[in-house]
């Protein structure tokens, strides 16, 4: 199960640049391609606004 972006997304981009295989994407709330999400979590740990979950 690929993690996701709630509403609770700010938009700060920290979550793009911790990203290593670039599976998310910009936008008024940020998204997280499933298909190439790793599962690795480096995102939901570097977002400020607690936004990202499994």
């Amino acid at each position: 199960m690929a993690y996701v972006i709630g509403e609770d997304c700010v938009a700060c981009g920290t979550c793009i640049d911790e990203c290593p295989v670039g599976a998310i994407s910009e936008g008024d709330i940020y998204s997280i391609n499933p298909d190439e999400c790793t599962e690795c979590g480096t995102c939901a740990d570097a977002c400020p606004s607690g936004a990202i979950s499994l």
